[in-house]
């Protein structure tokens, strides 16, 4: 359970968001981090079955524009069961603030 905590973030960036549900997501191609958030009730349709719920997301990199597309899939009770990234994998909240971190660095002299 401790893996789905950071997974989501662990609430970390929905503190005070009761309804948003985070995921960090890792392009293939580039390597870019980037969160996504699912509300828990506009974003989520119910399966076939009845049985649970789902949401599908296309999710462009803000810096190189390139698209993966994610499934999500969740219980009755709306918590996650599993996802699927086509083009990039899920991570968890570490390697995102990890991403954001080293591009705060500064660059080499004379770049």
């Amino acid at each position: 359970m401790d893996f789905l905590k950071r997974l989501f973030g662990g609430g970390k960036a929905g503190d005070g968001d009761a309804e948003g549900i985070y995921f960090y997501v890792r392009s293939n191609a580039t390597g870019e981090v980037i969160r996504v958030r699912l509300h828990r009730y506009n974003d989520l349709s119910q399966t076939e079955d009845q049985q649970g719920y789902y949401a599908r997301k296309v999710i462009v990199g803000q810096k190189s524009f390139d698209r993966m597309e994610a499934e999500f899939f969740f219980d009755k009770n709306r918590r996650f069961a599993s996802g699927e990234v086509s083009g990039g994998a899920l991570v968890d909240a570490e390697d995102y603030d990890a991403y954001l971190a080293a591009q705060d660095q500064p660059g080499p002299a004379g770049s």
